[in-house]
């Protein structure tokens, strides 16, 4: 537990760098969606939040509490201040913001995976580069991160080993392949179903939807609830819980960019794109880090995070 608390204490001023933003209009969040928990400062405050009545806060509403339990003081609608220290007004998913299929540290139950077999797809040569696919339940995905070296992209700390073994990192409107203008304005009637973005022909920028759908599928086929990032994430290149791999996805921790040209946490957290927007500065993305399941983060637009594809 202590271990857990002091991960997310170090993430809580990770958070002060990272500047995820969210909207803070004031609204008593009638018609949004509700959640049980503010995560604010290493602990979770029970009550009920909305996502800018949390955020304003300085905190990251969820459905579930990453270590476990409480730890703050109970508040109601999203008001009242969950601890009387301040993070600022940035904000990340730290255990899940929104529709997370896997919420809870540790799960309660041990994956049974001992028959699953890693089903190969057919390679694909893209730009100069070949990139392993994998099967999981209905749907066929990269096995590695892109490396497509479009406009805009940068290699972690402008290495170009890290994009060797992390692949390249995009703002959003660059891994979707839409104009820059994107990252500050909603481009929603631009958005394709499916969106292929800068992934090759036949596949795509996975929706908020298909990231769920992996989750939802690993953790069912292995018996087990909140694993499914312990089974995606590689067996080793994570600095703090590797995962089994126990699918093939082999997800690595390669970190994000900022658009002053800076970068942090590689080697803790694997973020990647959707092609789902949250509002007109903010898209989702999802998320793992030593935790052993999958959630969502609402990221600015113009930050830098990795590229999945998925076939069409």
């Amino acid at each position: 537990m202590s271990k857990i608390v002091s991960k997310l204490a170090l993430t809580a001023s990770v958070l002060l760098a990272m500047a995820f933003t969210f909207s803070c209009s004031g609204d008593d969040g009638g018609g949004e969606e509700k959640y049980s928990y503010c995560i604010k400062d290493g602990f979770c405050h029970e009550g009920t939040y909305t996502l800018e009545g949390c955020s304003s806060l300085g905190g990251m509403p969820s459905n579930n509490c990453p270590n476990g339990g409480g730890g703050g003081s109970s508040s109601s609608g999203g008001g009242q201040n969950p601890s009387s220290s301040s993070v600022g007004g940035s904000s990340s998913s730290i255990g899940g913001g929104q529709g997370s299929s896997s919420s809870s540290s540790g799960g309660g139950q041990t994956p049974s995976s001992s028959s699953v077999s890693v089903v190969h797809g057919t390679p694909v040569t893209y730009e100069g580069e070949t990139y392993p696919t994998v099967v999981i339940g209905t749907q066929t995905w990269f096995a590695k991160n892109l490396n497509y070296a479009v406009e805009g992209s940068k290699c972690y700390d402008n290495d170009p080993a890290n994009c060797t073994e992390y692949g390249r990192l995009y703002d959003w409107s660059t891994a979707m392949g839409l104009p820059s203008s994107c990252n500050e304005d909603s481009c929603s009637s631009q958005i394709q179903s499916p969106h292929r973005g800068i992934c090759p022909s036949g596949w795509h920028i996975p929706s908020f939807a298909e990231w769920d759908t992996l989750s939802n599928y690993v953790q069912s086929n292995s018996g087990c609830s909140d694993c499914d990032a312990m089974l995606l994430k590689s067996t080793s290149g994570w600095y703090d819980n590797n995962g089994t791999d126990t699918y093939g996805f082999s997800a690595l921790p390669g970190g994000l960019g900022f658009s002053d040209g800076s970068f942090n946490v590689v080697g803790d957290y694997g973020l990647w794109w959707s092609a789902d927007e949250y509002n007109s500065s903010i898209a989702y993305g999802r998320e793992m880090s030593y935790f052993d399941y999958a959630y969502w983060n609402y990221g600015s637009k113009s930050l830098l995070f990795s590229v999945r594809c998925v076939q069409d």
